[in-house]
């Protein structure tokens, strides 16, 4: 009997390692952590050097990415521009998971005119995209990137709240649930014991697609000059700062521009893989 857990654990790590999607998208997201992680304590340059002589200088030696239009190392800047545009995602997706879950499962809970009303309100939220809010919000407080996070995580609210509801409502028909509501407990209860659980593998998923939006929501916003103001480095900004230099100096857009791909195209495979390993209908349909 002790070796069905082990067996089991080896069964997931050899699933895990056999899934193409969660093995190539866990390995960029890593990546992308990993510059953000370093880069509190060490980057190659100072991103706030400005060394005109230097300026635009293709990838060499001295600077494997280049240098910008003053000077300064593109390969800092995108470390830097990691832990910015990760902070920004992190606190947008927790906004939106915080406030959309609890609201999706107290409509699939109660039912009735709540379940209807918070839906409707989710609809009018949801009518608002991240760029529509950030612009109101803008307007009133002025850009920053406080604002931009705001503004996504507005935008994640009615995601999570749609996700978590539609979990809930599959599952309140259930046996175990009815077993459960005729021993005597609340639908709170039997949410945190029962309902939480057995969803989160689909928020989980989830959080992960909401993260690589909110890391492009964020660089669309900092492009419009609506998120991270200079000099702290910004992928958007340094994609807004490369449009009119992309014909002399190409690196300034490919540089920003394929940290921003690689970045997204791996939480996206990563949740696509967690998707494949987590979730038993997906691995009972292969």
């Amino acid at each position: 009997m002790s070796d069905i857990p082990v067996r089991d654990e080896q069964s997931l790590l050899w699933r895990a390692l056999s899934n193409r999607s969660l093995v190539i998208g866990g390995t960029l997201t890593l990546i992308l952590a990993l510059m953000a992680l370093v880069s509190f304590f060490w980057t190659p340059y100072n991103v706030e050097d400005l060394t005109v002589a230097n300026r635009m200088i293709p990838p060499s030696s001295t600077n494997w990415l280049g240098t910008d239009h003053f000077g300064r190392d593109m390969l800092s800047m995108i470390m830097v521009g990691a832990r910015n545009s990760i902070a920004v995602a992190i606190v947008a997706v927790g906004i939106g998971m915080g406030v959309g879950i609890p609201l999706g499962c107290w409509a699939a809970a109660r039912g009735g005119f709540v379940d209807e009303a918070l839906m409707r309100f989710n609809d009018l939220v949801f009518a608002f995209p991240a760029l529509l809010s950030a612009l109101m919000i803008t307007a009133v407080f002025g850009p920053g990137a406080i604002n931009a996070i705001v503004a996504i995580g507005i935008f994640n609210i009615p995601v999570f709240a749609r996700v978590a509801r539609a979990g809930a409502l599959s599952l309140w028909p259930r046996e175990y649930i009815l077993a459960a509501r005729a021993s005597g407990k609340g639908k709170l209860l039997i949410t945190f014991e029962h309902i939480l659980p057995n969803i989160g593998t689909l928020l989980l998923v989830q959080a992960t697609i909401q993260f690589a939006l909110g890391i492009l929501a964020e660089a669309g916003l900092s492009y419009l000059g609506l998120g991270a103001q200079p000099p702290m480095p910004s992928w958007g900004r340094m994609l807004f700062d490369a449009q009119t230099r992309i014909a002399i100096a190409p690196h300034l857009a490919l540089v920003p521009g394929l940290a921003i791909v690689f970045s997204v195209l791996g939480l996206n495979l990563l949740g696509d893989g967690l998707n494949d390993l987590l979730d038993p209908k997906q691995r009972r349909s292969r």
